[in-house]
């Protein structure tokens, strides 16, 4: 077992932007918190500076590519390497239609020499060493056989931290949000990857929660909670206390206090309103206010109240306090 334990929030596309992972970040000083997925020629042609800014608080931080191509994953870790992120991971496991048609994602699976090829190429030219995130396999190819060749194929190649979504995808059929759902969860095949090759890191993904993260330690070396951080990013309140910190747990009004300081700041550079109230949307959700809350931010990104108002003053941060 390694002696690092993790706790992260997955890559989450139109959801763990810059200012959603700003947030947590606020919520949570110890989890490690991930990029939404960069195409590598998006990082080699366009402005790198639109997917790679983050503020410096954000770290630990993960950027997370997709490529199919050594060289160009190669090209585009070394793009990346000025930002300093503290690990870089390569998508073993988009099934969307359009991820595909590119040659990445899940289909890679299949193609384990390739992903080996990936990683070597990127160590060479960067001297990264590339996590893998992928599922336990796809459509047919379904067997531990299959999974544990691909593991061990890439592991060899360099690649030490497998992250692994405890479900297989479906490459025709299913969109990607009935692949997060409709596929059952197969979390033996993970503990028997971590049992067969120990030396290797090995967080599980798929239907964690924050919760999921003690009932899981004696079998893997992590967690990856996905939408349920979305959903309820107040959740990793405890996290850092599950990590093994003793600082004292999140209070939700520094939170916003510190929030709306942060997006004053982003809004002075042009950021949208709208797009910076959007992370914040489920703080209460659950809870007493959690409606009134929602309805409030929506008010206000569309205008409906004064743009400078204050979210201490919005928040029903009286109704959800313990009594």
């Amino acid at each position: 077992m390694a002696a690092d334990r993790r706790l992260s929030i997955a890559p989450m596309l139109d959801r763990s932007d810059r200012h959603f992972r700003y947030l947590l970040r606020l919520i949570s000083k110890k989890t490690r918190l991930y990029s939404e997925m960069v195409v590598d020629r998006a990082l080699i042609h366009g402005e790198p500076s639109r997917h790679l800014d983050y503020h410096p608080a954000e770290r630990p931080l993960a950027l997370q590519i997709a490529s199919a191509e050594p060289n160009l994953a190669a090209r585009a870790v070394a793009r990346a390497l000025p930002w300093g992120y503290d690990e870089v991971n390569l998508n073993v496991g988009c099934p969307s239609q359009r991820v595909q048609r590119g040659g990445f994602g899940v289909v890679l699976m299949r193609d384990p020499k390739r992903v080996s090829e990936i990683v070597r190429a990127v160590y060479q030219e960067t001297g990264v060493r590339l996590s893998i995130k992928h599922r336990v396999g796809l459509d047919g190819d379904d067997g531990y056989s299959f999974l544990a060749r691909f593991v061990e194929t890439v592991a060899l190649a360099g690649a030490e931290v497998f992250i692994v979504h405890a479900r297989k995808a479906w490459t025709r059929g299913l969109d990607p949000k009935a692949n997060r759902s409709v596929p059952p969860l197969q979390p033996e095949k993970v503990y028997r990857l971590k049992r067969d090759f120990p030396e290797l890191t090995v967080v599980i993904n798929g239907g964690m929660t924050v919760q999921s993260f003690e009932r899981q330690s004696s079998r893997v070396d992590g967690v990856m909670v996905g939408r349920a951080a979305w959903e309820r990013p107040w959740s990793f309140a405890v996290a850092d206390r599950l990590l093994g910190a003793t600082t004292e747990e999140a209070d939700r009004a520094r939170v916003l206090s510190a929030y709306q300081q942060y997006l004053e700041e982003m809004r002075a550079q042009g950021v949208r309103l709208a797009r910076l109230l959007k992370p914040l949307y489920n703080l209460f959700k659950g809870e007493p206010g959690g409606r009134l809350w929602r309805r409030r931010l929506h008010e206000l990104a569309q205008g409906a109240q004064e743009p400078s108002a204050d979210l201490l003053q919005l928040a029903p941060l009286e109704a959800t306090r313990e009594k």
